[in-house]
């Protein structure tokens, strides 16, 4: 069975693009699981608490986790139309010591999703990941494109995806990456 690692870049607890993540996860096709991690408690680089205490165990548990996976799945907010601070910030963790770029990042399939409650999905922000997965030696997916606009309207108040039409691109989405991830 395949598995992908996915990780929505928010940690707030209403937040679409775990929502998003969540309903990715249970659309995923059969061969395929999608395991949720999270960026929560990955605390602001900083190269003297990186020197003094090693890295965070919330950032090595989820480098291992990525590491152990066949696929990775960023969803990603859009913030002032680029890439989540939390969210870099928790990548740029899983990036130290830079020695461990090649186990957790090398090679590695990944693929981005997003929502956002304005008009745009997240174009931008997927846009802007893009050079950071070049310099980690990601192998992106550029198959079919999952950008949610509109957030408040596709999903309930419960954070459950509502409209059809998102969760069939949200389907199509998962199994495109399955097969890419597969292959």
């Amino acid at each position: 069975m395949a598995l992908i690692v996915g990780i929505a870049g928010s940690v707030r607890k209403g937040s679409y693009n775990a929502a998003l993540l969540r309903a990715i996860a249970s659309l995923a096709p059969e061969g395929c699981g999608v395991e949720i991690a999270s960026i929560a408690g990955i605390p602001l680089y900083d190269g003297d608490l990186e020197a003094s205490h090693g890295i965070p165990a919330a950032a090595a548990a989820l480098k291992d986790r990525i590491a152990a996976a066949d696929g990775l799945l960023l969803v990603t907010p859009e913030y002032n139309n680029s890439l989540p601070g939390v969210f870099k910030n928790a990548i740029d963790w899983l990036t130290r010591p830079s020695l461990e770029i090649p186990r957790v990042f090398g090679g590695r399939a990944v693929a981005l999703a997003g929502a956002t409650p304005g008009p745009g999905g997240t174009r931008l922000s997927q846009t802007a990941w893009l050079p950071v997965l070049r310099v980690l030696g990601t192998r992106p997916y550029f198959g079919r494109s999952l950008f949610v606009s509109n957030a408040a309207k596709v999903f309930d108040a419960d954070g459950r995806l509502v409209d059809a039409g998102i969760e069939d691109q949200a389907r199509k989405f998962i199994a495109g990456f399955a097969t890419f991830v597969a292959g």
